[in-house]
């Protein structure tokens, strides 16, 4: 472009409320206004963007250890769901050009928000590619600086936000997109992703060159499950065709630690099985588990291959697999649509916990359930929370919806709800929600509605008790607590 074309492009950005590196043509907006800077989900108002609806996202990152430096392009398939003059993604490094079916087009960065200059027509589906470069150990969002690196290692994961630190993105679980991830780092480095490997391709052969590693995911996920790691990592694999496994665990443990999260990573395979006799089919074509050594502190349900700390040999490190594995159905494959309703999630995924118990030995859910309500007294701050809106006045909900009555309070209502509606019925619930839900999502209304549907029964007051209210629910049969 030459410089004067160049000067009156930068000038129409100017007149459009545009910066960057110029716009694609001189045609006037569509006669929309701005794609919201939200999706509308209270908890987090500049969640996700309105007016798009993202198909796919195909990364491409190159990652520099020595400097903490992010630098790629991304590319979006996205459709317009309203006419709108511009849209919006979520995204926290630097831009350096968006090209839209091609074409520059003018943007704009706002803390989080990524505005690009380019109307779109209800239905139309366009190619957005954006160049960035950055540092994402020193970026902030909603209270959180979620970039894990160390000198070896990194381990792009964390919830409820983790993809504006690495790609852009309609960055909110009501939009699902498949995922496709090039990672570059130097040669020494192994790089895990969600789904299946596709290639990895060297540059130098001396062992200081860089290499990209791609990785592919046949189903869609909601952003925050995206995931990558990459440093020095043992790597297993195992399973048949349809459902193959991979497992990685960092060199940077000790070799005892390695060689029992090895181990315990080795279970997945039947502890999905086990999940499959409770729910159905897994819901994806590939599973397995990461175990980083950097100090993350908690485990994450990334789609297909969760992500862990080192968990040791001790009691609790089944039960967080289980825990994880569970989210596959609960989370991964049937996603909120508003984080209001994550007990659906983490409740489910407590209660497996409670059930694989039961299952290897013998300890009862039902009396789980007893004893954690006896043993709380009726003006334990555990009860004031409410369930199905942990964050009801929109403030500090990064903490709140990880509260532990969020995780407890929910296993107790499934385990309650087995009680009330028995068995049968209640195993009927699990199976059609996440069968009939699959790749897609589900509300707390709705599951209330299946469950009266195929209980018969109307549980209304019940759930009231459970997740709609901020009381110890009463000890009575209608419960699920007696007799």
């Amino acid at each position: 472009m030459s410089a004067r074309r160049r000067s009156v492009a930068a000038l129409l950005a100017l007149v459009l409320g545009f910066g960057g590196l110029g716009v694609a043509s001189a045609s006037a907006p569509a006669p929309g206004p701005p794609g919201a800077r939200g999706i509308g989900d209270a908890y987090f108002p500049l969640d996700g963007n309105g007016g798009i609806d993202v198909l796919s996202y195909d990364i491409h990152d190159r990652y520099g250890f020595g400097q903490g430096r992010l630098s790629g392009w991304t590319r979006l398939r996205l459709r317009a769901t309203a006419t709108v003059s511009s849209f919006s993604l979520d995204f926290l490094l630097p831009v350096r050009r968006v090209l839209v079916d091609g074409h520059r087009v003018g943007f704009r960065q706002r803390p989080h928000e990524l505005v690009v200059g380019r109307a779109l027509t209800e239905g139309e589906t366009v190619d957005v590619r954006v160049r960035y470069a950055g540092r994402p150990g020193g970026r902030a969002y909603a209270g959180e600086r979620n970039w894990l690196a160390g000198p070896t290692e990194v381990v792009a994961m964390n919830q409820p936000h983790m993809a504006p630190w690495w790609f852009p993105a309609n960055d909110h679980p009501a939009d699902k997109a498949t995922v496709r991830i090039s990672i570059t780092v130097p040669t020494r480095y192994a790089v895990v992703a969600n789904g299946r490997q596709v290639r990895r391709t060297e540059r130098a052969g001396d062992g200081r060159g860089w290499a990209t590693t791609t990785w592919r995911a046949d189903e869609p996920m909601a952003p925050y499950l995206a995931f990558f790691a990459a440093g020095r990592f043992r790597v297993a694999r195992g399973g048949h065709a349809d459902t193959p496994w991979l497992i990685a665990v960092s060199r940077g443990l000790s070799p005892a630690q390695q060689q029992r999260s090895m181990a315990l990573l080795r279970r997945t395979p039947a502890i999905v099985s086990w999940l499959e006799g409770e729910l159905g089919d897994y819901p994806f074509s590939t599973v397995g588990g990461v175990t980083t050594s950097l100090p993350v502190g908690f485990a994450l349900e990334n789609q297909t291959r969760p992500t862990y700390p080192y968990l040791g040999d001790g009691p609790g490190a089944v039960p967080t697999v289980v825990h994880e594995l569970a989210h596959q159905w609960f989370g991964d494959s049937v996603a909120l649509r508003r984080w209001s309703d994550i007990w659906l999630n983490e409740g489910a995924a407590t209660f497996f916990e409670w059930r694989w118990a039961e299952a290897t030995t013998g300890a009862s859910g039902a009396d789980r359930l007893r004893a954690s309500y006896d043993a709380i007294a009726a003006d334990d701050p555990f009860w004031t929370g409410r369930v199905a809106d942990p964050c009801p006045r929109g403030v500090g909900c990064v903490n709140q919806i990880f509260a532990s009555f969020v995780y407890e309070r929910g296993a107790m209502t499934f385990q309650a709800l087995r009680n009330r509606i028995g068995e049968a019925a209640f195993s009927t619930v699990l199976r059609r929600w996440v069968a009939e839900r699959a790749g897609g999502h589900g509300t707390t209304a709705e599951f209330e509605a299946l469950a009266a549907e195929v209980s018969g029964a109307d549980l209304g007051a019940f759930f009231d008790a459970w997740v709609h209210t901020g009381s110890k629910p009463a000890d009575t049969a209608a419960n699920g607590l007696a007799g």
